[in-house]
């Protein structure tokens, strides 16, 4: 989060969808150390050299060092939506994804943050709201964003007090 952007807790459908054309909220920075990187490879099963061989890939890889792999890029989404917009609700699901791009690696031992911005929210069934958030997920000291992808979320808020 910038320094200069107050926290917008979320806790109703209406105050999600004022987040509509506002500003992106952009989220604390996070590093990607090795041992989250073995810990993500152990987790799928996806234990490729350039992932968990930092020796190897210092040698072999075009990226001079271990990179992490997309998806654990990807998976860091919903947690850094959680500490970027808090939500107050009684239920909030990971819906999916329309569009998603790993557009430059994410070098082991960088820092990492996500911006989010809210493109649409619609009304679901049994009373939730989904939203579509544009993220653009950024390493320090680079230009290029690592991952850009459309997340899709559900919640579902206390009914209002009658």
């Amino acid at each position: 989060m910038t320094p200069d952007m107050e926290i917008t807790r979320i806790d109703s459908a209406q105050s999600l969808r004022a987040l509509i054309g506002a500003a992106p909220r952009v989220s604390p920075w996070v590093e990607i150390d090795q041992a989250s990187v073995d810990r993500f490879a152990e987790a799928t099963g996806d234990r490729q050299w350039i992932h968990v061989d930092p020796q190897r890939a210092r040698r072999e890889s075009p990226f001079g060092g271990p990179i992490a792999h997309g998806f654990l890029t990807l998976s860091l989404i919903p947690v850094l939506l959680d500490r970027t917009v808090p939500f107050v609700q009684r239920l909030g699901v990971n819906y999916g994804l329309n569009r998603v791009r790993f557009t430059a690696p994410l070098p082991v031992g960088s820092q990492v943050r996500a911006s989010f911005a809210v493109m649409r929210a619609t009304d679901a069934a049994d009373g939730g709201v989904q939203a579509v958030w544009r993220v653009t997920l950024e390493r320090q000291d680079s230009e290029r964003p690592v991952c850009i992808a459309e997340f899709i979320t559900l919640h579902y808020f206390e009914a209002p007090a009658s």
